[in-house]
């Protein structure tokens, strides 16, 4: 490789890890991570089935090794089901039944709100739309929701209901599928939660690596470094009300969960990214390490336990650090996926057909 070359592929990787610092939230050295506070409800960490939440694992990953093997020379990064999803405790036997793997008959739309900052770098990253090109193949439809990239969880709600109430939806059951990834999820559960008027046009929930019970990495940053997103190349984003930051915190997300039940009618469902060590990029570990003086069971942005919405089915846990499973960098930007995104590599377009796949079999068994 001649001068030049690297002088290139050094000025894009500086850009990315400036922007990577940003994003992930590092947090000061030296500080805790989980600082002694006053201000949040009694908290208690209990098994998963004690806070009401179903383990359909069994189920899923039956959907997901089907979907896995059978699209394996049509979908880019495959790897095989056991190294797709991580075993964690006595994970549930599956059913036994058959998986369809032909046309949807609920034809679902998956909606997606995007984490932190992403209108900021969108441009630069450029999305392929293969995923949403893939699960068209077999009726579904998948689509991003515009939210502002650095506003409150509380504004980004307002958007999402305004979004959802403009939608021209085909009359009969709802089919309209929620995914928040990241901070996406927390937007999600305000949006059922204060705008009760968009509950009959949505199917289910789910929450993908969701920061539902906030991010510790966010105790410590300052909206300011967000806010310098905003000057990423090509970026258009801008500083909404400035309240994205102090929506990450797990003193406010928890504050708002034990203040804010969740509506019982609209289903909602967890996938959580849960990586082997090896799994996470190297421009991720530094905030895995920080998160390891919490819990080692992180994805190198929130902590396992953190993603899971209270009284949700677990769909499954993902071997895929937080931005592998949803943030297409590296096949975008090869160099700088092998200099510091170098666990970028999921089968993104397969996760969502299975993830679909489930939900749809779920909310027929539910009657919805």
């Amino acid at each position: 490789m001649n001068c030049t070359r690297i002088a290139g592929c050094a000025r894009a990787a500086t850009l990315t890890l400036a922007a990577a610092i940003v994003v992930v939230l590092t947090a000061c050295a030296g500080s805790p991570l989980q600082p002694f506070t006053t201000d949040t409800p009694p908290l208690v960490l209990v098994p998963a089935a004690l806070a009401g939440v179903q383990d359909k694992r069994g189920r899923f990953r039956e959907i997901y090794c089907a979907v896995l093997q059978a699209r394996a020379g049509e979908v880019p990064d495959h790897r095989p089901c056991d190294d797709a999803l991580t075993r964690l405790g006595t994970e549930p036997a599956g059913t036994g039944k058959p998986v369809p793997l032909g046309a949807s008959s609920r034809r679902l739309v998956a909606a997606v709100v995007p984490g932190i900052g992403f209108d900021c770098f969108a441009q630069w990253l450029q999305p392929p739309g293969t995923v949403a090109a893939h699960v068209r193949k077999f009726g579904y439809e998948q689509q991003l929701m515009k939210v502002d990239a650095l506003s409150s969880s509380a504004n980004n709600a307002r958007q999402i209901r305004d979004a959802v109430m403009a939608m021209t939806l085909a009359p009969g059951a709802p089919r309209l599928v929620l995914v928040g990834y990241s901070k996406g999820a927390p937007d999600v559960l305000e949006a059922i939660v204060n705008h009760p008027e968009i509950r009959p046009r949505v199917a289910a929930v789910v929450s993908m690596a969701g920061a539902v019970g906030g991010s510790a990495l966010a105790n410590d940053a300052q909206q300011y470094q967000a806010d310098l997103l905003r000057h990423f190349p090509g970026a258009t984003c801008e500083s909404g009300d400035g309240g994205a930051v102090a929506s990450l915190r797990p003193g406010v997300r928890r504050a708002w969960l034990a203040q804010n039940p969740l509506p019982s009618g609209v289903p909602t469902y967890s996938v959580v990214t849960l990586p082997q060590p090896e799994r996470i990029s190297s421009i991720l570990r530094g905030t895995n390490q920080d998160l390891n003086m919490i819990d080692g069971r992180n994805d190198s942005q929130v902590i396992f336990y953190d993603q899971v919405i209270p009284g949700s089915s677990l769909v499954g846990y993902i071997n895929a650090d937080h931005w592998a499973i949803a943030v297409p960098i590296a096949r975008a930007h090869d160099k700088i996926g092998t200099l510091f995104v170098t666990e970028n590599a999921y089968p993104r377009e397969a996760l969502l057909e299975a993830v679909l796949r489930f939900v749809e079999e779920d909310l027929a068994a539910r009657g919805k």
